[in-house]
């Protein structure tokens, strides 16, 4: 048995599914296959959640466009054929009824429930799909069980509850394809949660380990794993093979290739996972595996923007360590914010964050009291894995360089952004 996932862009409109069913044509194992929301859909979702949040009532007509881009997209599949309409309209009118009937709550517990749509949508075209092209297709509601906590937008998996109702589920005794959502699961009381933005991967990683599948294939628009971003370094380099190490600090510095939470789920089964172009499925792609080497040496560039470096100070100029420390990390967790990059010193510390402009204002202000807390906004975090005097040369020169970090083979930059 093997986990495909499949993300935004290779669903993003008729004609990618038709590849999407090509490439699955082509796989005769059993295969349990998850599916990003279409496209732009989590985007286009967040707006119509601001909108409504705000009391502004163009949150209808941003709705209505997200109705009408999926509705197009099943008239190009089905043609008049009205029981997959029925289903996708059914779906957005429990979205409409929520959203005109509830009571607002906060901003993350609202954000799962009107966000968590964009996968159900996409899943239920895709597994409509399917069915007419196969045999044995079965569409699974993950959030009926994937179990987590509530910590909304960014839940916690509980492992024991959701691995039963998994192999419950996805048992292939009847069917020999299973299509679900990435992305999201739910709570015992039946809310909708999410894993983190661009979840999907995670998803997989973990239904792969509650099956103990043979592999975990990630379908993208990119040959596989790159040293760089295209778009950043137009020569940049196809890995062939990384271990599951290279892949978590890959990650962890802010590669966007996978998630950052998808690897332990793999490593702790020794699973494969295969980064594959949907645009040319023949190709080998990149492989993540415990065994791997890189074969040629050669540096990894990794940028991550749209952050903040904050700098911490105790107003009594007490050492940084300690108790202080810890309170101050305590703070990090009670505010929801990850930090990418500490580095202290005797009376401060430096501290690189995601620009959660709302998150970092409150932050600081909880600060105020003991310490005093500065930040430089419109920043960048730039990683290098196995640097070269070249290498940094090539991503500093002619930047502000405002915090440097080095390790035997890692090197970190928080620039100001060009």
């Amino acid at each position: 048995m093997k986990v495909y996932k499949f993300g935004g862009a290779s669903v993003k409109d008729a004609e990618s599914i038709r590849n999407l069913a090509k490439i699955v044509k082509a796989e005769s194992d059993n295969l349990v296959i998850v599916v990003s929301a279409f496209g732009k859909t989590t985007n286009a979702l967040e707006r119509v959640l601001k909108a409504w949040l705000n009391g502004e009532n163009k949150y209808i007509t941003l709705l209505d466009e997200v109705y009408m881009a999926h509705l197009s997209v099943v008239m190009d599949l089905f043609g008049q054929d009205g029981e997959v309409r029925g289903k996708i309209d059914l779906s957005f009118a429990l979205l409409r009824d929520y959203l005109l009937t509830s009571i607002k709550g906060e901003y993350d517990f609202e954000y799962d429930q009107v966000v968590s749509y964009g996968e159900i949508w996409s899943t239920i075209i895709v597994a409509e799909y399917l069915k007419n092209n196969f045999q044995q297709v079965y569409w699974c509601d993950i959030r009926e069980t994937i179990m987590t906590d509530d910590r909304y937008r960014d839940a916690n998996v509980l492992w024991s509850e959701s691995t039963k109702r998994v192999r419950s589920i996805f048992n292939f005794r009847k069917e020999r394809i299973y299509i679900t959502q990435g992305f999201i699961g739910g709570t015992a009381t039946g809310k909708a949660t999410t894993l983190g933005r661009e979840g999907s991967d995670y998803t997989a990683a973990i239904l792969a380990n509650m099956l103990d599948a043979e592999c975990v294939v990630v379908w993208k628009d990119v040959p596989g794993i790159l040293n760089a971003d295209p778009k950043w370094f137009p020569e940049a380099q196809k890995l062939d093979e990384i271990s599951y190490r290279e892949a978590v600090e890959m990650s962890f510095s802010g590669a966007k290739v996978i998630h950052p939470k998808t690897i332990k789920p793999l490593h702790n089964k020794n699973i494969p996972l295969y980064v594959r172009s949907f645009l040319t499925p023949e190709a080998k792609g990149t492989v993540i595996k415990v065994d791997a080497t890189l074969r040629k040496i050669m540096p990894v560039f990794i940028r991550k923007e749209e952050q903040i470096l904050i700098s911490i100070l105790p107003k009594d100029f007490s050492f940084v360590m300690g108790d202080n420390l810890s309170r101050i990390f305590h703070t990090f967790i009670t505010h929801g914010i990850k930090v990418n990059l500490v580095e202290a010193s005797a009376v401060s510390i430096d501290v690189c964050v995601d620009d959660e402009r709302s998150k970092v204002d409150s932050l600081i202000n909880d600060f105020r009291v003991e310490y005093s807390a500065v930040y430089n906004e419109n920043v960048e975090l730039l990683s290098i894995r196995h640097y070269t005097p070249e290498a940094m040369t090539r991503i500093t020169k002619g930047r502000e360089i405002l915090l440097e970090q080095r390790t035997r083979s890692t090197v970190r930059f928080v620039v100001r952004k060009e």
